[in-house]
């Protein structure tokens, strides 16, 4: 770092006097385009179902996802993420309704692409977590463990499937080794040869998703936890390990789950690796906001901006997250 004169001849405050001079020295900006919106889908038509423990956040049928989408374009959002809650009696040990090709996910792709075209992306989510009656991104063995290899065959089938929907961009969520390799070779042969891959590649065994599971309906079918497959919190350097394989086998972009907690991860990332690097504002940190502003801890606007920011300062390219539509509108002001 270069060293500034002594004070008063450097005086840090100069550049901090007024708002103009705030902005053209502002370090890291956020705009829309670095926004992803998470969407819920649910089953029928004209369906809104608020999700309680994500205030303001609902689950869509599919034909209200398409009016998001167009809502998150005329934003300036370039990309929405999609999660089916998947009903209980579609639920199954083997998570089979992954493969089905008019599942809620690829009828939502579907019809977004065939409203909006190359006007807004589409990425997937590629786990069986919202497809399975035992909650695991897996498929289990006699003892509940989540068998890897044979996972990867249902994962891969899962991401085609996808992809033949329209999906954009294939996110597997799941943790399994070697599965951003298996998904990629699996695209290349079925010629979907721009579809990208954003890894979830450094995903923690996080306290942080408790609503999520509540808005694809896995909380309560989960048996067991996810430590075996997703990472232990106390470790970053194994991160590095795991973002450095999925580039290896083919990852367009890579990202860091949970968000805040992990900003040392998103900057070694950024630092060490050459590609875009993202980071899921999961949905425990978007309720906490919530929750904070509604019990006057701050002001619910500048909450969800400082740490939208932080992202960025960080050193991510881009951010999903629940605000994303309140946070384009703040920035359209």
């Amino acid at each position: 770092m270069t060293q500034s004169p002594a004070f008063p001849r450097t005086r840090l405050r100069r550049t901090r006097v007024s708002a103009w001079s705030r902005a053209m020295v502002r370090e890291n900006v956020l705009t829309p385009a670095d926004l992803i919106w998470p969407l819920f889908i649910s089953q029928g038509s004209n369906v809104e179902e608020p999700i309680t423990s994500l205030p303001g956040v609902s689950r869509w049928s599919v034909d209200l996802v398409v009016e998001r989408a167009k809502e998150a374009r005329d934003l300036g959002i370039p990309c929405i993420a999609l999660f089916p809650n998947t009903p209980a009696e579609k639920r199954s040990e083997d998570g089979a309704e992954a493969l089905n090709i008019d599942n809620l996910m690829c009828r939502a792709t579907k019809a977004v692409k065939d409203a909006l075209g190359d006007d807004i992306g589409v990425l997937t989510d590629v786990a069986l977590d919202p497809y399975t009656t035992h909650g695991q991104d897996g498929l289990i063995d006699a003892n509940g463990y989540v068998e890897n290899d044979r996972t990867l065959d249902m994962l891969t089938k899962q991401a085609l499937n996808q992809a033949n929907a329209g999906a954009d961009i294939i996110a597997p969520s799941d943790m399994m080794d070697g599965r951003v390799g298996a998904i990629r070779d699996t695209l290349e042969l079925a010629h979907h040869h721009n579809v990208q891959i954003m890894a979830y590649a450094a995903k923690y065994a996080s306290a942080f998703y408790g609503p999520f599971r509540d808005a694809v309906g896995s909380s309560g079918t989960l048996k067991g936890d996810k430590k075996s497959y997703q990472m232990d919190a106390a470790n970053s350097d194994e991160a590095m390990r795991e973002i450095a394989l999925d580039i290896a086998e083919g990852a367009d972009s890579v990202m860091v789950k949970p968000g805040l907690a992990y900003l040392d991860i998103i900057y070694r990332a950024r630092t060490e690796f050459n590609v875009p690097v993202f980071a899921y504002q999961v949905s425990g940190e978007y309720a906490l906001v919530s929750a904070g502003a509604e019990a006057g801890v701050g002001d619910r606007d500048a909450l969800m901006m400082e740490k939208l920011i932080a992202f960025k300062r960080a050193g991510c390219s881009g951010i999903l997250t629940y605000f994303a539509a309140d946070a384009a509108r703040l920035l359209h002001e």
